[in-house]
């Protein structure tokens, strides 16, 4: 069945975290589908216009479903912002968080192999990757509780050691979050207060400092902390976010939207911001303001949200000559002249100040502040409430080249104490795996913070499922089999230990070559007969043969010897080659690997590997016959195909039911029957089904003349004919 190219589209959306399904699902994803079609070719008005129409299809399912529509609106503010605004990559320095680019404290690597700072990530502040975009949150779940935070041991010594001021801050950090959250504004405002006397440049102080403001309802001094952060950084997100929620929080939800849309427009997967921007868009587009008169100049209001709308023409063109605008208009300090057609300043600050006007004739709630403000006091927050910072000019043509040298400023500020590393604090020990002792080759670090070799780990987690240092249970890790590199341990070797890291590489490719080799060293799976061209399933429990399977994928050969036990030596003097088809690995560890049987081999000498049985070995091949002897030799063989065919036949169909599931039909007859090198298929299949003792078999095996082995095949034949007549 064909698709549309809208459906096409809707399917490849990915679900929002902690979304659900249910009634009404199938108009949710229709609507989705008729916005889909919008956001490659950045059409704002028709995006607006169908999540207006689509509301005849029912009520929305959720805020989640408007995740099209503000992916729309983002990116229409991205391109009127232009090419010249770029995402800024935030410190520089070796140990940098991928999220927010500040100094990683405290490092917590993602399963994706990405380090962020505990601060990023215990805020839920995205749901993907800022990298690679996977998936940072637990499936199905918008909460890290399920999944600890454990930081990365090996990162944290290195910070510590190499930036202990940077760490003593991060700390600092964590106590005054720590009384934010406990709801102890009063003493979070002390203590930061205290931080900023001693260090008046660390800008996150700020941020908490605003936070302990919005806590105290003094939305006026929080904004002015977050306009000197933006104006310091004005690329960081998270200040925008910031600011948007002061000004949310007091009546101002256009000027508040503005922000979100600036702060998803430097980062798309900033998830806070996008369910902000989706739960006023689904509350401006809910059905039951339908029928409500709404005026063009309501978007221009700062309290839209409690403006009803209809439905109707004139409401789309409202919405979408809402222009939005660059950062640049965002916060003139004193009261530009309306942009047109944006949300006007002067009539959210002329709001502000005509509150109980307001509360009369629509039901505005008052800013919580405005106790604290006198009625001169009001006067000055007009001027400053949505600006950047108290030193901005009002918005002009120059506008724009003023705030590029903030931007300058704003890099020079953020060359941090961390931006170097003495020589004499790197040392080679600190990259060793606890392990093997050696620098780390492919570090992984597991769920609790513990960092290897990717080859050492998987040794250790073939014998038992936990972390060999702390012995916590690694079970879940196991069954996802996600070993990501830790990209940000693995940059730092080849930046500092660049001629250790190249030694360390040589030696692994040698033992990958040792490993590779099919006549010296091969490693050898005593177990059971394998044959030419016969499937062989075999479940893979130990761990030395777990250690086995996984180094022939590795390598690429994808091959092992096959062999069955002897007491004296071992294993036999005769062998199969195994062909790795699949693999499934199950989720303890063990699996279930599909082989099929290749080419015979002689032992010429044993050895041992790691656990594993190794060989030496030299392959086998039938010795062929021409004229009189070759004529000689089809009439057996036709004869000895007959009478196998004759004995499967005359077996009961339980026993040949279950040789046909085991190892499929019979092959056919060949007319060459010395193409192969192993000679002719079905013989190796008749061996592999016919209830012979192993000693008989591996005889058969080990001969290299086709006569000899069809002679052998005729006379067990004969034998077992006879007892059916019987």
């Amino acid at each position: 069945a064909a698709s549309s190219p809208a459906a096409t589209v809707g399917s490849e959306l990915p679900p929002e975290p902690g979304g659900s399904r249910g009634p009404g699902e199938g108009a949710d994803e229709e609507r989705e589908l008729l916005l889909a079609r919008l956001v490659p070719a950045s059409r704002l008005k028709e995006a607006v216009g169908a999540s207006l129409a689509s509301l005849c299809l029912g009520p929305f399912g959720g805020v989640q479903r408007l995740g099209t529509l503000v992916d729309c609106l983002v990116l229409n503010y991205r391109l009127r912002q232009g090419p010249g605004r770029g995402r800024e990559r935030g410190a520089e320095g070796p140990l940098r968080c991928c999220g927010c680019g500040r100094f990683l404290g405290e490092p917590v690597t993602v399963p994706c192999g990405h380090t962020y700072c505990r601060r990023c990530l215990r805020r839920e502040l995205r749901a993907r990757c800022r990298r690679c975009r996977d998936w940072l949150l637990p499936a199905g779940g918008t909460s890290t509780a399920a999944a600890p935070l454990r930081t990365s041991v090996v990162l944290n010594r290195l910070a510590e050691k190499w930036f202990p001021g940077e760490c003593e801050r991060a700390r600092a950090g964590t106590r005054l979050e720590e009384l934010l959250t406990q709801g102890r504004f009063r003493e979070a405002l002390g203590a930061v207060n205290q931080a900023l006397r001693a260090d008046s440049s660390d800008l996150m102080l700020r941020i908490y400092r605003a936070e302990s403001y919005v806590g105290l309802q003094e939305y006026k001094t929080a904004i002015e902390d977050l306009n000197f952060v933006i104006s310091k950084m004005p690329n960081w997100p998270e200040v925008y976010f910031q600011k948007g929620k002061v000004l949310q929080d007091s009546g101002f939800v256009g000027d508040a939207l503005q922000l979100f849309l600036q702060c998803l427009a430097l980062d798309e997967d900033f998830l806070p911001a996008k369910l902000e921007v989706e739960k006023i868009l689904c509350d401006v587009l809910s059905p039951e303001k339908l029928g409500e008169s709404l005026k063009e100049s309501a978007w221009n209001s700062p309290h839209i949200r409690n403006k009803p709308f209809i439905l109707g023409s004139d409401v789309t063109a409202s919405y979408c000559n809402l222009q939005l605008c660059p950062p640049q208009s965002l916060g003139g300090s004193d009261v530009p002249e309306p942009v047109s057609g944006s949300l006007n300043r002067a009539q959210s600050a002329h709001a502000l100040n005509s509150t109980k006007d307001l509360a009369k004739e629509d039901g505005l709630k008052r800013v919580s502040s405005e106790p604290l403000l006198s009625g001169q006091g009001k006067g000055a927050l007009l001027k400053r409430k949505l600006s950047f910072s108290e030193q901005d000019a009002v918005v002009c043509e120059d506008g724009r080249n003023k705030h590029k040298k903030q931007g300058e400023n704003a890099k020079r500020d953020m060359t941090l104490a961390f931006g170097t590393i003495p020589g004499d604090l790197i040392d080679v020990s600190d990259f060793e795996c606890s392990l093997c002792m050696r620098l780390f080759f492919e570090p992984v670090t597991t769920p609790c913070g513990h960092t290897f070799c990717k080859g050492c780990l998987e040794r250790c987690l073939d014998h038992a499922p936990q972390c060999p240092l702390c012995k916590e249970s690694l079970k879940e890790y196991l069954a996802s089999r996600k070993y990501s590199i830790t990209e940000l341990l693995e940059e730092l070797i080849m930046k500092y230990l660049s001629d250790e890291l190249f030694e360390r590489k040589r030696i692994h490719a040698e033992e990958t070559a040792e490993h590779s080799n099919l006549t010296k060293n091969v490693p050898m799976f005593v177990c059971t007969m394998a044959y030419p061209t016969v499937p062989c399933p075999l479940h893979v429990f130990e761990p030395r043969y777990r250690l086995m399977i996984r180094r022939s994928m590795e390598t690429g050969t994808k091959q092992f010897g096959m062999c069955i036990s002897d007491s004296q030596n071992g294993f036999a003097d005769y062998g199969c080659m195994l062909q790795i088809r699949n693999v499934h690995f199950l989720p303890d560890g063990r699996s279930v690997v599909d082989t099929i049987g290749g080419k015979r081999f002689r032992v010429l000498r044993r050895g041992m590997k790691d656990g594993y049985c190794t060989a030496d070995i030299e392959y086998l091949e039938d010795v062929k016959v021409a004229d009189e002897e070759l004529k000689k030799l089809r009439e057996l063989h036709n004869f000895v195909y007959n009478q196998a065919c004759s004995w499967f036949q005359n077996l009961r169909n339980k026993f040949r039911t279950q040789i046909l599931q085991h190892f499929g039909p019979m092959p056919d007859r060949e007319e060459n029957i010395q193409a192969m090198p192993n000679g002719p298929a079905w013989c190796w299949w008749l061996l592999a089904v016919l209830p012979v003792d192993p000693r008989y078999q591996l005889s058969v095996l080990s001969m290299m003349s086709l006569k000899d082995r069809l002679i052998k095949i005729q006379h067990i034949l004969t034998y077992f004919s006879r007892d059916q007549s019987k």
